[in-house]
């Protein structure tokens, strides 16, 4: 789980926060499984003394499924893998922003390629 991790972390750009509204990616060892989920309600867990999170999940997966999992900081921003079930467990929030490369455009401006041509949003790849 440790040497899947540190490969995401070479090829993704990860957020070192998670709020509601991130998307993050979760990764679970059994069930094998590596998705997107939609960040939803962060509530504090009253119950406990130390600081646990109830963390709603929207799982972007065929069926969508919501899930509330208690998590704390540490597990829910990626700063430790943690097991549930025995099962080793990481997430951590995808940074949109630095996805698409180079500079965004200004608002307003057309984004252009070489020779001012406007460069396509879709291309075919054969």
């Amino acid at each position: 789980m440790e040497q899947l991790v540190a490969e995401l972390k070479k090829i993704l750009p990860f957020k070192e926060t998670t709020v509601s509204g991130d998307i993050v990616l979760v990764v679970a060892k059994k069930p094998q499984m590596l998705l997107y989920a939609a960040v939803g309600d962060i509530e504090r867990d009253e119950t406990r003394k130390e600081e646990w999170w109830h963390v709603t999940l929207h799982l972007l997966s065929i069926p969508m499924q919501s899930v509330t999992w208690t998590l704390r900081t540490s597990q829910f921003t990626g700063q430790e893998i943690f097991t549930m079930g025995g099962e080793g467990r990481f997430i951590k929030a995808v940074r949109f922003d630095d996805v698409r490369s180079g500079p965004s455009p200004s608002p307003g401006k057309e984004d252009k390629g070489r020779g001012g041509e406007r460069k396509p949003g879709l291309r075919i790849v054969k």
